[in-house]
């Protein structure tokens, strides 16, 4: 089977050279070792690379990457099956950060909601600071 140096996974994926070794120090890539030390990786390494950073841009969190790639037999690479069953499993959490992210946008230009950074219509929008019953936070920018 046909190994790759670091240097060319990290150009085939345009993943750093540190990168790639951090995702192995935290268990997600599992390079060979050749007698010398150095590492080889699998062709379908690149895949699970990929898989990765891919997860990793849609705000999923290293520990949870791990965590799906550890489920998989024989700590295969992650194939479309996977990733679509991976991703379904993903959707409710995203569906939640795109809901706060278009909140942040939509109201970025107005009160953040916590009672103390608007003061000049603060007594508009938080008369009171009725908010502060609702708990800590910027309230009105994070929840509905």
């Amino acid at each position: 089977m046909e190994t790759l140096t670091i240097g060319e996974v990290a150009a085939r994926t345009g993943v750093a050279t540190s990168a790639l070794r951090f995702y192995e120090d935290e268990g997600l890539l599992h390079p060979q070792r050749t007698a010398a030390g150095h590492r080889r990786y699998p062709r379908e390494l690149l895949r699970r690379v990929s898989f990765t950073r891919v997860a990793q841009e849609l705000g999923v969190t290293l520990n949870e990457i791990r965590e799906a790639l550890d489920r998989l037999p024989d700590g295969r690479t992650p194939t479309a099956e996977d990733w679509g069953r991976l991703s379904a499993e993903w959707r409710a959490r995203l569906d939640e950060q795109i809901g706060v992210l278009t909140r942040l946008r939509d109201r970025l230009d107005g009160c953040i909601g916590c009672g103390c950074l608007s003061l000049e219509r603060c007594h508009i929008v938080n008369p009171g600071d009725e908010i502060s019953s609702e708990g800590p936070g910027p309230r009105k920018l994070l929840h509905d």
